[in-house]
């Protein structure tokens, strides 16, 4: 399977979405507290880590 930008965007979103509702569902913690900061920030840090993981994989093919 190859990425482009559209799936690597659907995949991240996908996951965010599958911890969110696992976050909801298990009532670890206030609805709103989840929406409001946990989504947020688990969105951030994916696109860092996706970041990340894209310019050592272009580091990596080029040495």
């Amino acid at each position: 399977m190859e990425f482009d930008l559209t799936k690597t965007v659907a995949l991240l979103v996908a996951l965010v979405a599958l911890g969110t509702a696992g976050l909801i569902g298990g009532r670890m913690m206030r609805t709103n507290i989840v929406l409001m900061m946990v989504t947020p920030s688990m969105l951030v840090f994916g696109a860092i880590c996706l970041a990340l993981g894209v310019k050592h994989g272009e580091y990596r093919a080029a040495n």
